[in-house]
């Protein structure tokens, strides 16, 4: 948002320099990012006048003006300007003024020939005073410029544009009128609006206007103004303000609605009347509906687009932008002309849809006040009139939902604002303070009931009632107390994990933790994921980070590649965050624990012959992190996963769940990744490493342990997790432990089988076991093994 302080201090001049205001825009949130002059710096330039003009004779594009200074004495100036002509008042720098230029240094004017003609001076563009990037002839000055007067005094070019960050929730912003209410408040100085009166009609002629969309336009403005001249030229003074706006000028006509959307907030259009056909309607697009906008772009139209129209077709999107085949032009003779009220949540994000971005539509989806319309309508009439000429007809005003007329009031506590704020703001300050906001105010028993001006859609609970107090009242008069406290400090249980456990086996592994985007690259989703649909992202910062990653691999395998792709061939690397899946229409959210590693197994020495990582070193990692997770068994099955290698897989569970994968990555997935080397990887539910068993003391026993070995024939098949399980089963509460501690194949043993050998450890903490008892737990065992596996004793 631009604005010049001189057409702010129209609007409120407090006896402050703009500096100082800017601090205060900036200390109560409407921050002022930077300022700019209007015009960069020149001397000796005046208004002149053209009172003669002929052709140079030895040049086709050059004139011969006879130039009136104000100084009594006429001067001859050679001109090449193609609207140079007599009469004209324009900008002279006379001989020796310093002209700016935009690379290099000053232009000093002297004394000079041009084909042979001697030139007194400079007529002057815009772009050559530094008013504007570029120009097509001189700068047209009015009728009425004195002759002489420096034209920087004459333009008020001691002038600076501001550039305000207004925020997205503060629409009453974007305009000089709501800019100049905000430093009246933050001031407490009285604003001098210029005066708004209706307009009396000097015809009865009106266009019908209906709301079948009235959740979406719940009021609609309009006049018609007849036989106005769309050729008269802008004044200068509007052009020069909707210049330091950030506007250009267009036409008359169009300028006038460009500077009520500047001066109040309040977009409008005009329409050329010849070009409607019959009444006017706010309604939705219909299935198919095309409409070439004024920017000539064509746009097939969707069903949730709002539009205005005639009885025959679309002729505007509402709030967005004018058609181009009902737009005004230098020929038009009568106008209609809009004013509306559209509510934001109905146009937030269409113009952004069509791929556009108007003031108007940031403005409305900002949020514009309800009763600005014919308060708008009003004064674009009488701008018109005083530029166009026109007879004016009667307003019509349709307000399909008085509700938009009137903001819900909000009760305001008296002690609620000492226990949010940390300090006492007295009841006539605070009464003063909600006044000069333009909320009206009602004492109640307990504090006030505030009822919100219309301009103000983010005033809607309690809070934002304190919250302006404290932005107006000042955030520096509020000390920086630290009120008391009574600090509650939260250890984590004993029996949970800390993330610290689990990172530090990973970390003494030679990991490194990674962070990664949570969106991914959807053909890498595909990749990893196959047949499970993505969750893509409405507004994806890129093509390539469109979709919400449903395994952490995503992340790790491209910063896997890039690492590979600079030359870094030994990586290692985890990350512990968040994965998304889709189940039952609903996103759920889980945390994982991944990592992946590539290449040797030790950095290149001379101690250790080298070699490449392989499934068994990032099973061992796996391991050790899973090592800090006790009152839990773990067991690695050779399970098929669509993004691993089917020979180096395995699936990682409890007794109750699946809680993680670990294995190398499938041959096909290495070469779509063009990773060039074995990547390995594992996966685990965050969830599941979670809790602990707390370590406890145990006596040691004075009591023998009894090792006996059992050799096993079992077919090949037969997993050591099977193994390990069936005697957890059945194992009493003096087996402490039981490892298998050999695998034999060859003579002996068949072909299809393998002989498995596994130690057991008995010892009672409180008796030496018997041999009777010895044998009977060995029996059990080999028994349940027997039935279980087929296990035979070799």
């Amino acid at each position: 948002m631009k604005i010049s302080e001189q057409w702010l201090r129209e609007w409120v001049n407090p006896a402050l320099t703009m500096t100082d205001i800017g601090k205060k825009l900036t200390m109560a949130g409407c921050e002022v990012e930077g300022a700019e002059r209007v015009a960069r710096d020149f001397t000796d330039v005046v208004v002149a006048q053209i009172t003669a003009i002929q052709k140079h004779p030895d040049a086709d594009k050059l004139n011969v003006c006879t130039v009136d200074a104000g100084t009594g004495e006429s001067l001859q100036i050679v001109c090449g300007a193609p609207n140079a002509r007599a009469g004209l008042k324009a900008p002279l720098a006379k001989i020796g003024a310093v002209l700016p230029m935009a690379e290099g240094d000053p232009l000093k004017i002297k004394k000079g020939k041009l084909r042979g003609i001697e030139s007194f001076g400079m007529l002057c563009s815009s772009s050559e005073l530094g008013m504007s990037d570029k120009s097509e002839g001189l700068l047209e000055l009015p009728a009425d410029a004195p002759i002489g007067a420096s034209l920087r005094d004459y333009l008020k070019l001691n002038d600076q544009v501001l550039e305000l960050n207004v925020t997205a929730n503060r629409g009453d912003w974007l305009s000089v009128a709501g800019v100049a209410r905000e430093v009246g408040v933050l001031t407490n100085t009285t604003l001098t609006p210029p005066a708004i009166e209706a307009y009396l009609p000097q015809h009865q002629e009106v266009r019908a206007v209906t709301l079948p969309a009235a959740d979406a336009c719940p009021r609609y403005a309009g006049r018609v103004i007849r036989n106005v001249n769309a050729q008269a030229p802008t004044p200068l003074w509007m052009r020069e303000k909707l210049r330091r706006a950030g506007l250009r000028s267009v036409s008359a006509l169009v300028d006038v609605t460009n500077y009520v959307l500047m001066e109040l907030g309040q977009p409008m259009h005009a329409f050329d009347l010849d070009k409607l056909a019959g009444g006017i309607q706010a309604r939705y697009a219909s299935e198919g509906e095309s409409l070439t906008l004024l920017d000539g772009q064509t746009f097939s139209l969707r069903p949730d687009t709002l539009v205005i129209a005639d009885e025959q077709k679309a002729v505007a999107l509402a709030g967005i932008m004018g058609g181009l085949g009902s737009a005004v032009t230098n020929d038009t003779k009568h106008v209609f002309l809009e004013s509306a009220h559209f509510r934001a949540n109905k146009l937030m994000g269409k113009a952004r849809s069509y791929g556009l971005q108007t003031d108007a539509s940031y403005r409305f989806e900002r949020g514009v006040a309800a009763d600005l319309p014919v308060q708008a309508l009003e004064r674009a009439t009488a701008l018109i009139v005083a530029i166009c000429g026109g007879e004016v007809g009667p307003v019509v005003d349709v307000c399909a939902d008085d509700s938009v007329l009137a903001r819900p009031s909000v009760s305001l506590r008296r002690e609620r604002i000492g226990r949010l704020l940390g300090i006492t703001i007295d009841d006539a300050t605070v009464v003063n303070i909600l006044q000069r906001l333009g909320c009206e105010v009602q004492t109640t028993p307990g504090g006030w009931q505030v009822q919100p001006p219309l301009s103000r859609f983010d005033i809607g609970i309690e809070e934002d009632l304190i919250e302006e107090l404290a932005r107006v009242y000042g955030y520096d008069q509020i000390p920086a107390d630290l009120g008391a406290t009574k600090p509650i400090l939260t250890l984590p249980l004993e029996t949970q994990n800390r993330i610290t456990n689990l990172r530090a086996p990973l970390l003494a592994n030679g990991y490194q933790e990674a962070v990664t985007y949570s969106f991914v690259d959807p053909a890498i989703e595909a990749l990893l994921s196959p047949g499970i649909e993505p969750i893509t992202l409405a507004n994806p910062i890129s093509a390539d980070l469109s979709v919400m990653r449903s395994s952490v691999w995503s992340g790790l395998l491209r910063a896997l590649q890039y690492n590979l792709n600079r030359q870094q061939t030994r990586v290692r690397l985890f990350e512990i965050g968040p994965v998304f899946e889709k189940k039952n229409g609903e996103i759920q959210e889980h945390i994982k624990l991944a990592g992946v590693i590539s290449g040797a197994i030790q950095p290149e020495q001379w101690g250790v012959k080298s070699r490449a990582v392989d499934f068994y070193d990032i099973k061992g990692d796996v391991e050790a992190v899973l090592e800090q997770v006790t009152g839990e068994t773990f067991y690695f099955l050779p399970v098929v996963h669509s993004a691993l290698h089917p020979g180096q897989c395995a699936q990682i569970a409890t007794q109750e769940r699946v809680i993680g994968w670990v294995g190398a990555l499938h041959p096909r997935l290495e070469a779509a990744l063009d990773c060039g080397q074995d990547v390995l990887l594992f996966e685990l539910d965050w969830s599941a490493l979670q809790q602990r068993t707390l370590p406890s003391y145990q006596a040691v026993t004075k009591f023998p342990a009894i090792r006996r070995d059992l050799a096993l024939v079992l077919d090949k098949a037969v997993l050591a997790s099977s193994i390990d399980q069936e005697i957890a089963k059945v194992a009493p509460a003096y087996l402490t432990r039981w490892t298998i501690f050999d695998v034999y194949t060859g003579a002996g043993i068949a072909e299809n089988q393998k002989s498995v050998a596994v130690s057991l450890i008995l010892q009672d903490s409180a008796r030496t076991l018997e041999d009777s008892e010895v044998s009977r737990t060995i029996d059990t065992i080999v028994a349940s093994l027997r039935e279980s596996t087929g296990a035979t004793l070799r």
